[in-house]
């Protein structure tokens, strides 16, 4: 549970515009808030069978564009990359490039 948790919040951080109001309140207030289905759907006045429904869709909404756009992955393999060259290198100024690089992608 708690990777799909940490892969919904990586992609969430991703795609969020991608979403719908309701969509981005449901998966912040359920992922990132730790509501619990309940809890929202208190908050919203709707069944907790809505929230469930909502939460489900758009997590699968989050998979689709990441299957087609792979920022995600490839944020990834760069990170897996900078970490790879900053082992592999003793120069002071190749670590510096690759301190500068990790930076950008913040």
């Amino acid at each position: 549970m708690l990777e799909k948790t940490m892969r919904m919040n990586a992609l969430f951080d991703f795609y969020h515009a991608l979403l719908t109001d309701k969509q981005r309140n449901y998966l912040q207030l359920y992922y990132y808030d730790d509501y619990s289905l309940g809890e929202i759907s208190e908050l919203y006045d709707v069944s907790r069978q809505a929230v469930y429904d909502n939460i489900r869709r758009s997590e699968l909404m989050l998979e689709q564009y990441e299957e087609k756009l792979q920022l995600f992955n490839r944020y990834r393999l760069r990170e897996e990359l900078y970490k790879k060259l900053r082992l592999a290198s003793e120069d002071s100024e190749v670590i510096a490039l690759v301190t500068e690089l990790e930076s950008t992608e913040e």
